[in-house]
């Protein structure tokens, strides 16, 4: 699983650059939001939690890991899609409010899963 987080990371840091330099080269910065979210949320937690699944969790991939990834990247993957259609101003906020708080949650739930292994696997690690 860390190499899949790895992977998908830096796919949302090349994302996020180029949202970047794409505000920087036109002087709309409308996306900034958007652009932090696909920074952080996107690359910098994928890296960590490819971090936690390396140095910590292990190698043997289990049904709660799969879910925890998957749930993590389609919540931030409708995040940015509905933080960018928001604030490109092709959807208005009445609309795309509940897909994006749909969004994170999908967001915290990985984060309470990553929780979960993380105690689980210091768990296991004291019974060895």
């Amino acid at each position: 699983m860390d190499r899949k987080f790895v992977f998908t990371g830096l796919i949302y840091a090349v994302i996020g650059m180029s949202l970047g330099i794409f505000m920087a080269a036109s002087h709309n910065h409308e996306q900034m939001v958007t652009h932090a979210h696909i920074m952080l949320a996107g690359f910098v937690v994928s890296f960590i939690y490819a971090l936690c699944h390396k140095l910590w969790l292990g190698g043997a991939i289990n049904t709660l890991k799969k879910v925890q990834f998957y749930v993590h990247q389609i919540g931030i993957a409708v995040l940015f899609l509905g933080l960018f259609l928001l604030y490109g101003g092709f959807i208005p906020m009445e609309t795309i409010d509940p897909v994006l708080a749909l969004a994170s949650f999908f967001v915290l739930a990985g984060m309470i899963m990553m929780l979960i292994l993380f105690i689980k696997s210091d768990e296991a690690r004291q019974r060895a």
